[in-house]
């Protein structure tokens, strides 16, 4: 009988802050497939977990796929983590789950840690809608085409410390020095820190403050414009993702929500 296979959650920093559920799946199966074994047995130590493991990231995934699966089926359960928060969230794992789906594996996710979700509750927000997009590209362009796209939106990204200052001149060459933003590192450790404030004041600490750890930043949705007006926005921003063109878009949202054909124009090639 062909075994289940766990993905499970890991703390994102402090040790304390796995789940008693991921406890005893990690206890309870055979092996786990982890990102790097090194750092997996400091928490696997601290719990006094005796499950084997072995090396599971994005330059062998198919390959480890065929061993998961194989010992799956030998009805020998595995486990998959990795070095902090939850698997495949900006994390390894997207192919090999792609793979046991198309074999039929039962998949078990044990929900725990995530930098996103911790980084978000330390910020108001006026709406609750986000835009996660992993790590933001290191070329400039993309940058600022991804920030574009979801400028009425609250936009929240992974960056690297020693790549977060040029980030940050980049937004604010982009979109002006009063931008808001926040940026959250070394989340649920010894010198947890979240600042926030606009990017030029960023820019201005961190010059004096030395950046270590896992980097999380949200860029504030745009707040002067009318709330009427994003709405729209987003309406147009999905239309064109559909390939349609800025003079079918505002006859399309004019006649579906009544609003004017030519303000919806203008906002269409604004945007």
């Amino acid at each position: 009988m062909t075994a289940d296979f766990y993905i499970v959650a890991t703390p994102i920093g402090n040790l304390s802050d796995i789940t008693y559920r991921a406890v005893e799946v990690l206890k309870k199966v055979d092996y786990i497939a982890c990102e790097d074994t090194r750092v997996t047995r400091i928490l696997l130590d601290k719990y006094e977990i005796s499950a084997k493991t072995f090396d599971c990231h994005k330059f062998n995934e198919k390959q480890r796929a065929e061993k998961i699966i194989s010992l799956l089926r030998e009805g020998k359960s595995v486990a998959l983590v990795s070095d902090a928060g939850t698997p495949l969230i900006s994390d390894p794992g997207s192919e090999l789950i792609r793979l046991l789906l198309e074999n039929d594996i039962n998949i078990i996710s044990v929900p725990g840690a995530c930098a996103v979700t911790a980084f978000l509750t330390y910020l108001p927000r006026r709406s609750e809608e986000y835009a996660f997009i992993g790590f933001i590209p290191r070329v400039k362009k993309q940058q600022i085409e991804i920030l574009n796209k979801y400028k009425y939106t609250n936009c929240v990204f992974y960056e690297s410390p020693n790549r977060l200052s040029e980030t940050l001149e980049n937004i604010k060459a982009a979109f002006g020095e009063e931008t808001k933003i926040a940026v959250g590192r070394e989340l649920t450790k010894v010198f947890e820190e979240v600042k926030i404030a606009p990017v030029r004041e960023i820019i201005d600490y961190y010059k004096t403050h030395p950046l270590k750890g896992e980097i999380v930043v949200m860029v504030f949705a745009g707040e002067n414009r009318d709330p009427e007006e994003n709405d729209i926005i987003q309406k147009i921003t999905a239309l064109k993702e559909e390939g349609y063109c800025d003079k079918d878009i505002s006859v399309i949202i004019s006649k579906l929500f009544g609003i004017s054909k030519n303000k919806v124009y203008k906002l269409s090639i604004e945007n």
